[in-house]
């Protein structure tokens, strides 16, 4: 069900306020992606990229992106925090103008979502 369109911004503010980690990849796409995996859950060590929480990544045009994703549980303490800090992380990007995170809850996110790393960092492999 989807249930909470977190924001739509365009992109703005000092680039020399804080040096932001490297971002890498040959399309956009990769690039949009190694920079969703700069923002960590706060409880875990695992970026939310590879621990499931990114249900998809759509480029609306050629500057415009909308991602859906989700949260460990709906109490998730970071639930007002997590999905800014997604959208602050791709809005960094030069070629992205607007950023959309929607906030989703179905299909509920299991364990099966993460990837094989974020599960090896876990313990759980």
């Amino acid at each position: 069900m989807r249930e909470q369109l977190v924001q739509l911004t365009r992109r703005g503010g000092d680039p020399a306020e804080t040096r932001q980690p490297e971002i890498s990849g040959d399309t956009l796409e990769e690039r949009i992606v190694s920079a969703i995996r700069t923002v960590y859950d706060p409880e875990l060590p695992v970026n939310v990229y590879d621990l499931g929480l990114i249900y998809s990544i759509e480029q609306e045009n050629a500057a415009s992106v909308c991602i859906q994703m989700t949260l460990t549980a709906p109490a998730c303490p970071v639930a007002g925090t997590l999905p800014g800090m997604v959208e602050q992380a791709v809005a960094r990007l030069d070629e992205v103008d607007a950023v959309c995170v929607e906030l989703v809850w179905d299909p509920p996110w299991t364990q099966d979502c993460m990837s094989d790393a974020a599960r090896l960092e876990l313990g759980l492999l």
